[in-house]
């Protein structure tokens, strides 16, 4: 190793002193950012203890300690009779490994399974675009402060029990904060202990579906509908059926004709996904007097609902269940952001306990960080707030993008007006050439997210279309996404 004399970098070291922090431990600190910056390079030599102890004015007992620490750490190393050097190989070199020479790779197309396969045509590619990504909120408007300061308050002094005791059902504050929510927002009366905290739907639905059915089992399912509960249904040996969605909702005869043993109904009855139908009382009705007689389920998956622009929300399902089958499920990501992975379900009396039982089985459980956030997020009442501030602008957007649509793609795309929700469903002018797929397909490349229709549907499907969201882009944005499709759809 060369010897390099220390270069300027070490003048510019300063401690200090009303810092509540040891002034040997400022010094080793600052040092070894000024190696790991590569400001004192390997093997430069550093100041003599008694040098750095006239530059800085401390004693020598700061500075051998500082020293000390440095050289524990494997940052710099000594030599008898020369002083002290940055080592050739820092730690954080030793613990990566060294990259390998490339290596021709076959080309060979690997196996999938079938849920793979399944998935990957629902799926083709993430896609970051905001328009006309569907069920991506508006994240620039959530009160961050807020949260920041919220979260502050709850990770400073944590709790024991919030770092070790055990909590299957999700924090308590949390299923607290969710039941009062429900009750003044959703007219849904439940106990904390009903509410369970979950991941996302999908976990919910396999929870749902291993504590209460067999494989084998059969499960009405709304086609089209939403591929990932079809598929975690799928992937754990139940058989989903698919049932046609009409005007009144879910197609109850279809379901006696096709599976009349199901023993399970996944619906999303406030507003269809991908369809935007509600369904009719009548309809709600039939299907829990369905589940009362059969004894069977219903796993209500209430995605939206808070998103309705027109008249009073809509009772849940569950609000008018007397018999106890209606398993609730809601999400938390569609209401603020995707990344926060927090949603719940609410279960009849009776069924916590084996749920959760089943769950610490599968070792499936949320993160606890953001659980005592989003607790006072919703006790506070910012959450509420947030919601009826997203609602207007929600509404103004839906028609920001149906004057956009009228305005470039008149006589190529036909949508109407809804109720609610974050997206609507497009028609496709018979005089196009391209089903919704391959339009879907150039769209994307066009850094565009319309999803076909057709993708969601389990066979042929009766109808294309595209699915245009727009909860998450401006009114500009929007028009412009809608003057480039409309171009790629002329060419």
């Amino acid at each position: 190793m060369s010897e390099m004399a220390a270069p300027a970098a070490v003048l510019a070291l300063s401690l200090d002193r009303s810092s509540a922090t040891p002034l040997a431990v400022q010094l080793y600190q600052q040092l070894r950012e000024l190696i790991l910056a590569a400001r004192l390079p390997a093997g430069a030599r550093l100041p003599s203890s008694r040098a750095l102890t006239a530059e800085l004015g401390v004693s020598r007992t700061t500075v051998v300690e500082a020293f000390e620490q440095l050289r524990s750490e494997g940052y710099v190393e000594g030599r008898h009779g020369s002083g002290t050097y940055v080592s050739a190989e820092l730690p954080e070199t030793l613990l990566t490994t060294r990259a390998a020479a490339p290596r021709p790779r076959t080309a060979e197309v690997p196996a999938l399974s079938s849920l793979a396969r399944g998935l990957a045509a629902v799926y083709p590619r993430s896609n970051e675009a905001r328009a006309f990504n569907p069920g991506l909120p508006e994240i620039g408007l959530i009160p961050f402060e807020f949260w920041s300061r919220a979260m502050a308050r709850a990770w400073r002094r944590p709790t024991a029990a919030l770092l070790s005791e055990r909590a299957p059902g999700g924090h308590p504050a949390l299923r607290r904060a969710i039941a009062g929510h429900l009750g003044s927002m959703r007219g849904i009366v439940c106990a904390p202990e009903q509410v369970v905290v979950t991941s996302s739907a999908r976990e919910a639905v396999t929870l749902a579906a291993r504590t209460l059915l067999e494989p084998g089992d059969e499960v009405w399912v709304e086609d089209p509908g939403y591929p990932a509960a079809r598929q975690a249904l799928a992937a754990i040996g139940l058989v989903p059926r698919g049932l046609p969605i009409g005007t009144e909702g879910l197609s109850l005869e279809a379901g006696l004709a096709r599976a009349p043993t199901a023993r399970m109904a996944v619906v999303t009855p406030s507003r269809q996904y991908p369809l935007g139908t509600t369904m009719t009382l009548a309809r709600r009705l039939a299907l829990l007097a369905w589940a009362r007689e059969k004894r069977a389920w219903i796993v209500e998956d209430d995605y939206d609902s808070e998103y309705r622009y027109a008249g009073r929300p809509l009772a849940a399902l569950q609000s008018l269940d007397e018999a106890g089958r209606v398993l609730y499920l809601g999400s938390f990501s569609k209401v603020l952001f995707p990344k926060l992975r927090l949603g719940y379900l609410v279960l009849p009396p009776g069924l916590t306990a084996p749920l959760l039982a089943v769950r610490e089985e599968l070792g499936a459980e949320p993160a606890v960080v953001a659980q005592p956030v989003l607790a006072e997020f919703i006790e506070s009442g910012e959450f509420a707030v947030h919601i009826r501030r997203m609602r207007r602008l929600y509404a103004e957007r839906q028609s920001a993008l149906l004057a956009a649509l009228r305005r470039h793609a008149d006589g190529l795309l036909t949508a109407t007006r809804q109720d609610g929700g974050m997206h609507l469903v497009a028609g496709l002018s018979p005089a196009l050439c391209l089903d919704d797929r391959a339009i879907e397909a150039r769209a994307r490349q066009a850094g565009i997210a319309a999803p076909a229709l057709s993708a969601f549907y389990r066979g042929a499907p009766p109808r294309q279309g595209l699915l245009l969201g727009y909860a998450a882009a401006p009114p500009a944005e929007l028009d412009a996404a809608m003057a480039r499709l409309s171009a790629l759809l002329k060419s």
